[in-house]
């Protein structure tokens, strides 16, 4: 039975083969062993493929960073450094582990604009709440959490942005990442 999941596995395998500007509808309907009105009828256009293809990949890293940013058993400085990190770690994993699929969606995430956003959106959601509660607790003396999440996700977007995927890798950069989240920690106390 052919569904959206299936498709969107499809989907995956025929962009790392012929990458996001020569991979088609017809490619991923031939994957399947069907026709390209199949996919059309769970899919409305290319266009809708590749945004599914691009938010189910991002959406990969969510589930694990918010399990971190809502462990209320870890003090709010400890949880924004262990939210950083897995994020980081997460990131490069996804580079390093399938760096064609990653090559494809920073193309992907380039031409869709809505997902890209909703990613950031949602990752600026768990930092603000991380804020809120070290406020809250008086671990941090910030006083707008949104706007110390903001600052946040961009202090360290040198870790998470796919533009620096080809720096994640080099020698000492996890202890670039300490030194930044201290600044981090510190600079809201």
């Amino acid at each position: 039975m052919l569904d959206a999941e299936t498709i969107l596995v499809a989907t995956e395998d025929v962009l790392r083969r012929h990458g996001p500007s020569k991979a088609t509808v017809v490619d991923v309907a031939r994957a399947l062993g069907v026709s390209h009105a199949a996919v059309y009828r769970h899919f409305a256009s290319k266009a809708a493929l590749r945004e599914a293809v691009t938010r189910r990949f991002v959406g990969r890293t969510l589930p694990a960073l918010e399990a971190i940013a809502a462990d209320a058993a870890l003090a709010p400085p400890q949880r924004l450094r262990a939210w950083i990190s897995a994020m980081f770690a997460a990131k490069r994993a996804a580079a390093g582990g399938d760096p064609e699929l990653f090559a494809t969606y920073r193309a992907l995430a380039g031409e869709s604009s809505t997902v890209a956003a909703e990613h950031v959106a949602a990752l600026l959601s768990q930092l603000e709440r991380m804020v809120a509660d070290g406020i809250a607790t008086g671990d941090f003396a910030a006083t707008d959490a949104a706007a110390a999440a903001r600052a946040i996700f961009w202090a360290t977007a040198a870790f998470h942005d796919p533009a620096h995927a080809g720096e994640w890798d080099r020698p000492g950069r996890e202890a670039v990442l300490a030194d930044v989240c201290t600044l981090v920690v510190n600079g809201l106390r």
